[in-house]
């Protein structure tokens, strides 16, 4: 049967796309070759369909204070137009998804979950809102969501039909803007999940095709090309970047996943606040970097093991690095083990490739001035 699909699924048919299934949509996974689409984002830019992602809405009176006690950091210290990295967390302090969560005004704010939990995160959300003033709404199929990400990302959107309510030069990192093409509303946010300088742009699903065709134009001079899935996710790992169901989940706490910083333990009460305490003991598994020499790459669920065969740990997302050239990977493995240079080895199929503990992120770009 097939998935679900994006407002933009038959621009990606059209254009010769493989798919796969992710979180139950048919996305695309790659266009020409994850090589030629991961360079491209690196050395100029490239477009996504990120369209899959839910959009939830939470508005009212008490909607900042709600957002102070229903995720893990402080919300309503952030500013009209601003973004904030979040976690949504379990009673105990596991994590049931990350988030970036918009706000658009006062008491206004906009949430983007993964796709995988839009269910999970519109329940829980809508079930801690019981006692504020505030209403919670899933908005997902109203919304479509384009990502721009590379660093000639900011002359394509500059050279496109879409019109801004503030100049670009004024859009700082983890910000966002309001703005319209052809008279519909649409948002530009500059977050991102690629390692590289980007833009996401929101934009009513009746209009995604032609937003996606406009910017495609106005990237032909720079050198975007199309991105999928599999590119998207060799940028994430060469950044540092968590990847729900891999690197984050219920099982691991946010001081284990070395996100300890988004948990503001200073608040009076958030479901979660159990998460603010520190791992402390060495057989307490934390998130670290792998480095390997070669070609061989360690994947996700394989063994990390110490010299003597015992398991100390599992990979949870691995690649043949295509920037730097080198098997890169991140793993939870025993907090005794985790000092940066600390050799181990990875079980590949019964056979062992000797990794090093690295710091993350692996790949770092030079950041813009703004």
């Amino acid at each position: 049967m097939a998935g679900k699909h994006t407002p933009l699924h038959d621009v990606h048919v059209a254009a010769g796309a493989s798919f796969t299934d992710f979180a139950g949509f048919d996305m695309p996974v790659r266009y020409t070759s994850d090589l030629e689409e991961h360079h491209a984002v690196r050395k100029a830019a490239g477009i996504f369909d990120l369209s899959h992602m839910a959009e939830i809405n939470v508005e009212g009176p008490d909607a900042a204070a709600f957002l102070d006690y229903a995720l893990s950091n402080r919300l309503s210290s952030i500013d009209m137009l601003q973004a904030k990295y979040s976690l949504l967390l379990g009673a105990l302090g596991g994590v049931l998804d990350d988030l970036i969560v918009y706000r658009l005004s006062g008491d206004r704010f906009l949430i983007v979950a993964n796709a995988s939990n839009r269910e999970v995160a519109f329940r829980e959300l809508s079930q801690r809102s019981a006692n504020f003033e505030v209403r919670v709404v899933d908005d997902t199929d109203a919304w479509a969501l384009i990502a721009v990400q590379g660093p000639l990302s900011r002359d394509i959107m500059l050279g496109s039909s879409i019109s801004l309510d503030s100049p670009m030069d004024q859009l700082r990192y983890y910000r966002f803007i309001t703005g319209e093409f052809h008279g519909e509303p649409i948002l530009i946010a500059r977050t991102g999940y690629t390692g590289e300088d980007g833009y996401e742009v929101f934009v009513p699903s009746a209009i995604a095709s032609a937003v996606w065709a406009d910017l495609e134009r106005a990237g032909s001079p720079h050198g975007l090309i199309r991105c999928g899935l599999a590119c998207r996710d060799t940028l994430r790992l060469e950044a540092g970047m968590p990847l729900y169901g891999h690197e984050l989940g219920i099982d691991y706490s946010p001081a284990q996943a070395g996100l300890a910083r988004v948990v503001d333990n200073t608040k009076d009460d958030f479901v979660g606040a159990f998460a603010a305490s520190a791992a402390d003991e060495a057989s307490t598994r934390v998130l670290v970097g792998l480095v390997a020499e070669g070609k061989r790459a360690p994947r996700a669920g394989y063994h990390v093991v110490d010299a003597s065969r015992n398991v100390v740990g599992e990979v949870t997302s691995g690649a043949l690095s295509p920037t730097l050239g080198y098997p890169i990977a991140m793993a939870y493995v025993d907090q005794g083990l985790s000092a940066l240079g600390t050799e181990l080895f990875v079980d590949v199929r019964g056979s062992l490739l000797s990794v090093s503990v690295h710091e993350i992120p692996f790949y770092s770009r030079k950041k813009a001035a703004v």
